[in-house]
């Protein structure tokens, strides 16, 4: 995985290495040209750990990952109902937009499910088709399908 933290060690990007141009132009869209400087090093020790927690079981553990995103007020209202969500459950696209108060606004809530730029712990991969069909997902269905099995899901 590639991550991106800021100096205050708080996550402002999570995806899949094979995802970099994904995540090079999400990060684009919502810091700008300037917005944030990119090195490489190592991942902070907290962030590091609960990713191994997470990837051992403790489902958990992406709870205590300090995040901070840039994005519309909407966008953030989408992606922290995502983190509300618990492993092993999922939501639909429009149970999701009745709980942040846009029921009509379906549509819009999933394109910012697909913009959210801290995958797995802002976890997009909890939400589903209304029919419970395995649905919209950047790093593929497989892996949403995995994930949503990781966390004891039955896909």
């Amino acid at each position: 995985m590639l991550l991106v933290t800021d100096l205050q060690g708080r996550l402002r990007a999570l995806d899949w290495v094979d995802s970099e141009v994904r995540m090079q132009r999400l990060l684009q869209l919502h810091y700008g040209q300037h917005g944030l400087v990119l090195t490489s090093g190592a991942a902070p020790k907290s962030i590091h750990g609960c990713l191994d927690a997470y990837w051992s079981g403790d489902l958990s553990a992406l709870n205590a990952v300090p995040v901070k995103t840039g994005g519309t007020s909407f966008q953030q209202s989408v992606w922290a109902f995502l983190r509300t969500i618990p492993a092993g459950h999922t939501r639909s696209y429009q149970e999701q937009a009745r709980a942040i108060g846009r029921g009509s606004a379906v549509r819009a809530v999933a394109g910012a499910n697909g913009a959210n730029p801290v995958g797995i712990v802002i976890p997009c991969h909890r939400v589903i088709g209304s029919g419970g069909s395995l649905t919209g997902y950047a790093g593929g269905i497989e892996r949403k399908r995995w994930l949503l099995r990781h966390e004891g899901g039955n896909f």
